[in-house]
């Protein structure tokens, strides 16, 4: 058994400030409940939240996406010449170097689009990623990253300002279609993260997908990557594959065939037209709350990058 080099006040701090500042509450509203002392003993998050610098080994993710750790991260810079790193509390600006790179990459190309300075980029990962104190159930192998939709005017942002500046939703009717704060820049920016060829998805609202499949006229292949999901409309979410030679990684599914326009306006269309909902057998027992993750349910590789200096 792993000796997490931590105390439980430490980690309770940890969950303060993470709640503080979390992408759940301080974005889009949704609650996020304190996991008390006795509820962090033991749970993988707790290990891995306390955790502040990445593990000295060599950068290797071990897992799924919602399931696993990284090894060897690499740092975001809090600041960049086309980005800043937000919410920085946190400490999430961690990731694969391959993540790190391809946020640098698209940050330049952001910087680009008129009114655009770059990016304002939210959560990658924790140092060792692995299951987070709060919010994401995914982010664990340092290949995922959220990108603000709120336009980067500003790269002079101070600590505090990051936490306190909020992202801008670009949705409306419950995400059927994007509001005035959609625009072709937001397509040019997705586009150009699904045409990288390490991008192995985009979630974004459905609506965004729909418009986006209405106004590209060009090559419709990187469409395929972008995927409707709920929520995203605060920021879209970035998933790269596993790195060439990451024998430990568990891949992202294969994609769907086709641009997957078809698939997006379902989902448009179930939300202005909802399907009634299944019946519930009154007799059937209350459905179980998700279990959180134990140390046991990680990879074995990720006891050693807990233990890593």
């Amino acid at each position: 058994m792993i000796r997490v080099k931590s105390t439980l006040a430490i980690v309770t701090t940890l969950v303060l400030m993470a709640c503080a500042g979390s992408s759940d509450t301080s974005i889009d509203g949704t609650p996020v409940v304190e996991p008390t002392a006795a509820e962090l003993r033991g749970l993988a998050k707790a290990a891995f939240g306390a955790k502040g610098a990445a593990s000295a080994q060599s950068a290797s993710p071990f897992g799924g996406y919602a399931k696993g750790c990284l090894a060897g991260g690499a740092q975001l810079a809090e600041t960049g010449p086309t980005w800043q790193a937000m919410r920085l509390s946190r400490n999430r600006n961690w990731g694969h170097p391959e993540l790190v790179d391809m946020v640098q990459k698209l940050s330049r190309k952001a910087a680009q689009q008129p009114k655009w300075n770059g990016l304002y980029v939210g959560d990658l990962s924790q140092p060792r990623g692995g299951p987070m104190l709060t919010g994401h159930r995914s982010h664990q192998i340092g290949l995922d990253a959220d990108i603000w939709m709120l336009p980067a005017t500003n790269l002079n942002l101070t600590p505090t300002q990051r936490e306190n500046i909020s992202s801008i939703s670009t949705r409306r009717s419950k995400g059927a279609f994007t509001n005035n704060n959609w625009t072709r820049a937001h397509h040019e920016i997705v586009k150009a993260a699904a045409k990288d060829k390490r991008t192995a998805r985009i979630f974004i609202f459905p609506g965004a997908k729909v418009q986006m499949c209405k106004d590209e006229k060009g090559d419709r292949s990187w469409l395929n990557k972008v995927r409707p999901w709920y929520g995203h409309h605060y920021h879209f979410h970035i998933r790269l594959k596993c790195p060439k030679g990451a024998r430990g990684c568990v891949d992202q599914a294969a994609h769907p065939k086709g641009d997957g326009c078809a698939d997006a306006q379902k989902w448009v269309t179930d939300i202005l037209n909802p399907p009634p909902p299944k019946p519930r057998d009154p007799n059937a027992p209350p459905p179980k709350p998700r279990r959180e993750l134990k140390l046991g349910d990680l990879p074995r590789s990720c006891s050693a990058v807990l233990a890593s200096d």
